[in-house]
């Protein structure tokens, strides 16, 4: 049974700590690093938590002690990686379209590095040689994920060293001795089907061929969970057998045997988020009914920017009458959470909480309108404590320079 947090808990939450507010369980984060560990027991897997979906320190030493590792997207990911704790062996860094310096100095920090160019991989292998191994993003030209925006390696996508430019990167090796550890793939988010990573198996087996010292494949991440009631994520013991059976049986018939990895970002922190405003007004035009909260898409983009759905509950009033709403945000900007939405019924100063709201929320708010980022709440062995204070005026000013 997936833990949840109570109507109750969360609005004690919100009593405390205002609203907006970012509130995360950390039991339901190792809940489902458990159900990973499960779904691949008697594979060779390691698995890594991109830290893109949410990077509050606190939630990367929690991560870090449930003995997960972390998959990072820019050298400052990295950097919070290694003051939570993690060891350089368990800091994966996949660069995308960044300068060799920020490359030159993953190095240096002595973390895996997978490379997405044929430039900075003809660059890296002149400076370094065959003295630190590397891994190889590759584009597999597979169309998967929920929508445009984050399908990742389709033939259009900027992401990876295109497939078909394969022999460049062998030239490369044979020019500069470079040690080529993994292949690595990462298709886009939101993959219900396991045939998805299935094929980019094959793919990866296929280009496994040219590469003598390679040790791990790579596969991503992208798990779906379920966002929709009565909705089904990615089947992972199903995945989990798949791996097992195609990896044994590649090691049978060529006598080499591979360590899988996956980076699972949102299956592990999205379902342990919740976002909690407070209804600020309600309008009526028409047949519309309007719940005007006092967040918008400057705290949670999601709904805007991908057409996300989220679970809405009214918390405060639970059992009301079952009523229509467009639930709407306060930005000088169009941003609706949702459109024409059963609620119980929504009254002024009534608490609206959005579900799955671990992943992408806070980590890609902003400071639009100079509204201030929401604080952040972990609630542990039942306790919850601040992780992040909400902004003051002071944070819109900090850094800038007063000249006139």
């Amino acid at each position: 049974m997936s833990q949840q947090l109570s109507h109750q808990q969360l609005l004690q939450v919100t009593e405390e700590f205002g609203t907006p507010l970012y509130v995360y369980h950390a039991e339901r984060i190792k809940e489902q690093y458990e159900k990973l560990l499960n779904a691949f027991a008697g594979a060779d897997v390691k698995f890594f938590y991109a830290a893109k979906a949410l990077t509050n320190i606190n939630i990367l030493k929690y991560i870090k002690s449930i003995g997960c590792n972390i998959d990072c997207s820019s050298i400052n990911e990295a950097k919070l990686a290694a003051k939570a704790g993690f060891l350089p062996s368990t800091i994966l860094y996949t660069s995308n379209n960044i300068s060799f310096e920020e490359v030159e100095e993953a190095q240096r920090m002595g973390i895996h590095i997978n490379i997405d160019s044929i430039s900075n991989l003809k660059k890296f292998g002149q400076r370094f040689g065959h003295s630190y191994p590397v891994g190889i993003r590759l584009r597999p030209n597979i169309m998967a994920g929920g929508n445009l925006k984050i399908s990742t390696g389709h033939s259009a996508s900027k992401f990876g060293v295109p497939l078909e430019d394969i022999q460049e990167v062998l030239k490369v090796q044979q020019q500069t001795n470079l040690p080529i550890r993994t292949l690595h793939i990462h298709t886009g988010s939101e993959i219900k089907d396991v045939g998805v990573f299935a094929k980019g198996i094959e793919i990866l087996f296929e280009a496994a061929q040219h590469f003598p010292e390679l040790e791990v494949i790579d596969l991503g991440g992208g798990f779906k969970i379920p966002y929709m009631p009565g909705e089904e994520g990615t089947d992972i013991e199903l995945l989990g057998k798949k791996v097992k059976d195609e990896f044994d049986e590649y090691e049978k018939k060529y006598g080499k045997h591979f360590q899988v990895w996956f980076e699972p970002g949102k299956f592990l922190v999205s379902e342990a988020g919740y976002f909690i405003t407070k209804v600020n007004v309600l309008k009526h035009s028409g047949e519309i009914s309007f719940a005007g909260v006092d967040s918008g898409l400057n705290h949670f983009i999601r709904p805007m920017f991908y057409g996300a759905y989220h679970e809405i509950e009214n918390i405060s009033n639970p059992n009301g009458e079952k009523k229509n709403y467009n639930v709407v945000g306060n930005i000088c900007e169009t941003d609706t959470f949702a459109e024409n939405r059963l609620l119980p019924e929504v009254r002024e100063g009534d608490h609206l909480v959005f579900r799955n709201a671990g992943a992408y929320g806070f980590e890609m708010s902003s400071h639009y309108n100079s509204r201030f980022k929401p604080a952040e709440v972990m609630i542990k062995d039942g306790k919850a404590q601040l992780i992040r204070k909400r902004d003051v005026l002071d944070d819109l000013l900090k850094n800038q320079e007063d000249i006139l």
